[in-house]
This record gives C-alpha cells, sequence and structure tokens, in this order.
C-alpha cells in the first residue's frame, strides 16, 4: 500500500489583524478592502486614546454594517470630545441605522454629552431636536428635567414638542406642571398635545 502524503500546514492565517498593531498601521486597516481586518482594526483602536479621529472620518464613509458598529463600540469606549462630535454628526445621517446606533451610543455617555445637548435642542433641524430628545431618554443625567422642560416651553415644533412631552410624563415631577399647563394654551388645538400634557400632569401628581 503506497503512503499518502502527509497534508501540510495551510500557510494562510485567518486572522486578519495582518498589517502592525501600532496607530499607523491600525488607521491604515481601517481603509483595507476586506472588512474584517477593518473591524479587527476599529476594535484595537479603542485601545489607543488619539485614534477618535481616524475612527470617526471611517465612519463617515463605512458601508458595512458590522464594521459601522465595531467603530461606534470603539468611540464610545474612547469617550473623547472628537468621538462625541463625530456621534453628535451621526444625528444628520440619512441612514437611520446609523442614525439609531449614535443615538444609543450617545445614552452611555452622559456626561460627555451633556455639555453638547443645550446646542442640539436649539439645532435648525427639528429632526435633530427630536434626535435629541430620543438621546435624553435615557441619559441619566440631573438636568434632563430642565432641558425638557426648555424644549416644551420655547420650541415651536409640535413635534418636537411632542416628543419632549412624552418623555417629561415619564421623567418629570411637579416642577414641570407649569411649562405643561403653558404649552397646553400654547398649542390649543393639537390634540396630541392636549392629550399628551394631560397623561404627563396625570403621571407627576400635578392635573
Amino acid at each position: 500500500m503506497g503512503l499518502k502524503k502527509p497534508q501540510q500546514a495551510s500557510t494562510t492565517s485567518s486572522d486578519e489583524r495582518r498589517l502592525a498593531r501600532d496607530l499607523p498601521g491600525l488607521l491604515a486597516a481601517l481603509h483595507d478592502a476586506d472588512p474584517m481586518a477593518r473591524r479587527w482594526a476599529a476594535r484595537d483602536l479603542a485601545e489607543h486614546l488619539d485614534a477618535s479621529q481616524g475612527l470617526v472620518e471611517r465612519l463617515r464613509v463605512e458601508s458595512e454594517p458590522s464594521v459601522t458598529q465595531v467603530i461606534l463600540t470603539s468611540l464610545t469606549r474612547l469617550g473623547d470630545e472628537i468621538a462625541v462630535a463625530g456621534l453628535t454628526h451621526c444625528l444628520r445621517s440619512e441612514d437611520a441605522m446609523l442614525r439609531n446606533a449614535a443615538i444609543e451610543a450617545m445614552k452611555q455617555l452622559p456626561d460627555e454629552v451633556a455639555p453638547l445637548m443645550g446646542q442640539l435642542l436649539v439645532d435648525p433641524d427639528p429632526d435633530v431636536r427630536i434626535f435629541a430628545v430620543d438621546v435624553l431618554e435615557s441619559l441619566r443625567h440631573p438636568r434632563v428635567e430642565d432641558w425638557l422642560i426648555r424644549v416644551i416651553t420655547e420650541d415651536a415644533h409640535v413635534n418636537v414638542c411632542a416628543t419632549a412631552v412624552d418623555l417629561l410624563g415619564e421623567v418629570g415631577s411637579e416642577r414641570a406642571a407649569p411649562a405643561l399647563q403653558a404649552l397646553k394654551a400654547r398649542f390649543a388645538n393639537e390634540p396630541y398635545i392636549q392629550f399628551a400634557a394631560d397623561l404627563a400632569l396625570k403621571r407627576i401628581g400635578a392635573d
């Protein structure tokens, strides 16, 4: 019986982390044609404090959802000013998946996001203001009620106010009652505002 030639071990590594794992190498790997290589790079860059700018720039052009998710996770872990600004920019994206994922990431950074919240809540784009209220939903920051009261007092867009009053009914206190009453008067012909404000007043014990 003839001897079988022993199989040679494959020389192709399944590990896509084939470039140098220093900062320049990882930033280069972020632009690799292979999504697996980009995903590894995005994950490993969370360990580099100067990586936020590169991650933000890649986030704006990345087309592979799994890579996008890892980039967002790394930006959340880094949590510096550049990372938070990059996450905030995603609120303007037409990509609903990216936008929603960025909102979830921002909710994990209450102290870092808080300095930007005042600006986001008066953004010229009402959709951005609505998304900012969505961030407030679980931001767990002591100023959440103050921000929501400001929205229902000052914002002229009915949909922004509706989003804010819904949340105020969950997190507000009796301190919000005057603003809720004023909201009802300001949007006297909007049935949903009347309903939502009454429900919020009931929930906070001020009806």
